[in-house]
């Protein structure tokens, strides 16, 4: 293990969050409020230690797959770990361990949240709690390769280790070129629903915080109510249209971009993701009529809201969906663990899993029948490599035995049942608001110091899909 190689490409990570905070600390200034000292005293932390770790530990060689892996998960914990501190010295999360879970919820795009009053902090640290969504989301791995050199692989391996998805699109031939270009998309959509929530209502503070909960699928607010604060059907539609693009594959919103409009409707797993927002609004838009008396208009407004704010793995809430019927509540859970597609800031299995599962599901059947026909897996025309199928199998049974062990050791803990099973699956699949004591009117301040850290793992373990976490922890990794 080149530990130095490590070290220095991590000092170089924290001086670029370090820069980061100049963000939020420049808020604070504007607003003239007592949460700029905590900014300064955390940049002071990052920038010696960054500084120390990139003279100490220069080095040419280059990092191996091994190095990667350890460099991306120890990079994580690091961003949860300093982010979280303006909170702690500030006071206003007294204890670092709900400090470190709310900044571990922001970077991994959860927005789960330890705040009972969101609203009564200063608008610095309201700032910098939706600012780690927008880092988060796109990756921080992935934002540094874009703007500063990280020494070895190429960037490839350690882009295709913190991006979501079972394949990387490779928009360029340099690493370096795609992820630029994946954030100048990134910041040209965020600049655009920036635009249109302000014209809606929304002052500029929230509007960047709420855009920066919505690209990155986070859905932290900065208010108590979350979306439904604004009472407002453009807000929401607003809202929706963008979570919806998030939630997509942002290599197809390059090529749309470019004037290429048919990539959308020529990718089976987009049709894919939109079939399933369509059938899980209408399931639930049907009890919403039939059972809970809401007119046509809220119906439509609520249930497609909710749907997509689920699916994508946002967060966001406009009412409480733990008083809708059994079956809308059974609908939202299963999209719990749907996710986004492949190459979005969206979290969970992801759908193109899910397609290529069904996929392979129908083709066992068929051979069942025709032993001898040859059945390849196809998407979008291309057959699908069996070491592919393999790799998302195996995810998607760990992805399973994980959210078991997690909700055995939350009941161990003292959770009933279903905020057992909430709670996972909403940190596992970074949604935030999952069911029982920890639903989108609730937070999650109630569960005990063990039960925040578990969920934090989990949370990371999602954000990085699992084996990158699960391979720095195996005792064989570590030898020669």
């Amino acid at each position: 293990m080149n530990a130095k190689a490590i070290l220095y490409n991590l000092g170089v990570l924290i001086i670029f969050l370090v820069l980061s905070l100049f963000i939020p600390l420049l808020v604070s200034l504007i607003y003239k409020e007592n949460d700029l000292l905590s900014f300064l005293i955390t940049m002071g932390i990052g920038l010696v230690t960054g500084i120390f770790l990139i003279i100490t530990c220069r080095v040419e060689q280059e990092l191996r797959i091994k190095e990667g892996f350890t460099l991306v998960t120890l990079a994580w914990l690091i961003y949860a770990g300093l982010g979280a501190l303006p909170f702690y010295i500030s006071g206003y999360i007294p204890s670092y361990t709900d400090a470190f879970f709310e900044t571990m919820s922001g970077f991994t795009t959860t927005g789960a949240t330890i705040l009972r009053d969101i609203e009564i902090l200063p608008h610095g640290l309201l700032f910098w709690r939706s600012f780690t969504h927008w880092l988060g989301g796109m990756g921080i791995i992935v934002l540094t390769l874009a703007v500063f050199p990280i020494t070895g692989m190429g960037g490839m391996k350690l882009f295709q280790t913190e991006s979501p998805g079972p394949e990387v699109d490779k928009l360029k031939p340099r690493i370096k070129e795609t992820a630029k270009i994946l954030w100048e998309v990134y910041i040209f959509i965020t600049a655009i629903e920036v635009i249109l929530l302000f014209l809606a209502g929304m002052n500029l503070f929230d509007s960047l915080c709420h855009t920066f909960g919505t690209m990155g699928t986070g859905g932290y607010s900065t208010r108590n109510a979350s979306v439904g604060f604004y009472k407002s059907a453009w807000i929401d539609y607003i809202i929706v249209v963008f979570m919806i693009i998030a939630g997509m594959n942002f290599s197809l919103h390059y090529q749309a971009l470019k004037g290429k409009w048919s990539v959308y409707w020529r990718s089976s797993e987009a049709l894919f993701f939109l079939g399933a927002i369509m059938s899980g609004s209408l399931l639930i838009g049907i009890d919403l009529y039939l059972f809970h008396h809401y007119n046509l208009w809220e119906t439509l407004q609520k249930s497609i809201f909710q749907t997509v704010s689920i699916i994508t793995t946002t967060g966001f809430g406009t009412d409480d969906y733990e008083l809708w019927g059994a079956s809308s509540q059974i609908v939202l859970f299963i999209f719990m663990f749907l996710g986004g597609c492949a190459g979005s800031t969206g979290g969970a299995i992801k759908i193109i899993r899910i397609l290529v599962l069904v996929k392979f599901g129908l083709s066992e059947i068929k051979r069942l029948i025709h032993p001898q026909a040859v059945l390849p897996v196809r998407i979008d025309h291309h057959t699908v490599p069996q070491d592919v199928i393999n790799n998302i199998f195996s995810f998607f049974l760990l992805y399973l035995a994980l959210f078991v062990i997690g909700v055995i050791l939350m009941s161990l803990l003292g959770l009933d049942m279903l905020s057992s099973f909430g709670s996972v699956a909403a940190t596992m699949g970074n949604i935030g608001p999952g069911l029982g004591s920890v639903g989108p009117v609730d937070n999650y301040a109630h569960i005990s110091i063990t039960g925040k850290w578990i969920l934090s793992f989990l949370m990371l373990i999602g954000r990085l899909e699992i084996y990158p976490v699960i391979i720095f922890l195996v005792p064989v990794f570590w030898k020669k």
